[in-house]
């Protein structure tokens, strides 16, 4: 399963809105497009972000009318617009800077070989998703008990990413290796991203689950019934502080509490060493309207004031290891992942 790719001339995406009832195919052949599709979450995970944003800036540049210098100037427009789309997941800015940086090494190329390098070079991102999550699930499953309960919150599965996963590339791999586990996935409030993405790419599978609601971690984790916690990433400053969908943080202390090791899965692109801590990390702040009603249905009462912070942080302190393609960085995190990074 593919989340995203490139096919005649348009960038595809499976559209998370309407899973798990209805499998539809967005299909955008416009930068706005792709803009709009990032922000109304019908493509969304960190990693997708990403690779989604690169595809955006090759049909921009695909598109774009005019010289070599003509078309680099759309695709810094085009960036700047994606850029403005969700300012959480860092893997958004890599992708952008990374095909910025290609498009600029190319300003005296031919308007044709622009736009190939462009497409190449976002296909790339693709590729390198897809070969990180399955190395991640490598790594991540020498962790995983025999048997294990694995307990896992919001959608860190081939959804949020190119294929495969992270946090679910983890899980796939023990599946996969005959460890016999069983995933008890929380709904994850107010989007449902475990209820309706996780549920269905593991339903798809066959792989044991049991759908929780988010306020009964607690007492799966302490009844024995979990083994690991594993979450994906949408950033990791540079001391191991995890941005992750909001209600990590409270899993990540329910963990602790009951002695149960939290592992996070992100590939390296995931790591942000511009920002020291989390308490730098941007928050994305949504609709409030997300969380007092649910595809129109009005759950509160009118008027009623509402929060809606789209994630949270978890302080290094409670994390046991971090799982990238290059294998698992332990405390402290500030060495080892810069010592992974550095090395080629």
């Amino acid at each position: 399963m593919k989340t995203v790719w490139w096919q005649d001339g348009a960038v595809c995406l499976i559209d998370q809105t309407r899973l798990p009832l209805e499998e539809c195919v967005v299909t955008c052949r416009s930068v706005a497009e792709v803009a709009r599709a990032i922000r109304a979450m019908q493509v969304r995970g960190a990693p997708a972000i990403g690779a989604t944003a690169a595809f955006g800036l090759a049909l921009a540049a695909q598109g774009a009318a005019g010289d070599t210098s003509a078309i680099l100037a759309t695709v810094e427009e085009s960036s700047a617009m994606l850029a403005r789309t969700r300012p959480t997941a860092v893997n958004l800015f890599w992708a952008l800077q990374r095909m910025g940086k290609r498009a600029r090494a190319l300003a005296g190329a031919s308007t044709e070989d622009l736009r190939a390098a462009l497409l190449a070079e976002a296909q790339a991102i693709a590729a390198e998703d897809e070969a990180a999550c399955r190395a991640m699930g490598r790594f991540g499953a020498e962790l995983v008990p025999p048997g294990a309960g694995i307990l896992t919150h919001c959608n860190a599965g081939a959804l949020a990413c190119v294929s495969y996963g992270t946090a679910l590339g983890v899980v796939r791999a023990a599946w996969e290796r005959d460890k016999q586990v069983h995933v008890f996935v929380d709904e994850t409030r107010p989007f449902l991203q475990g209820a309706r993405l996780t549920a269905w790419e593991l339903a798809k599978e066959s792989i044991p689950m049991t759908l929780i609601t988010d306020n009964m971690a607690g007492h799966f984790l302490h009844t024995g019934k979990v083994q690991c916690v594993v979450v994906g990433a949408d950033r990791i400053a540079a001391n191991g502080d995890v941005a992750n969908k909001i209600g990590t943080y409270g899993v990540a202390v329910l963990a602790r509490e009951n002695n149960v090791p939290f592992y996070v899965a992100a590939p390296m692109s995931t790591l942000d060493f511009q920002i020291a801590s989390g308490d730098q990390i941007p928050i994305e702040e949504r609709d409030p309207a997300e969380v007092t009603a649910w595809r129109g249905v009005q759950t509160a009462p009118s008027g009623v004031r509402a929060a809606h912070p789209a994630f949270d942080v978890t302080p290094s302190r409670y994390v046991t290891a971090i799982i990238t393609e290059r294998g698992v960085a332990r405390a402290p995190f500030a060495e080892s992942l810069r010592a992974m990074a550095a090395a080629q």
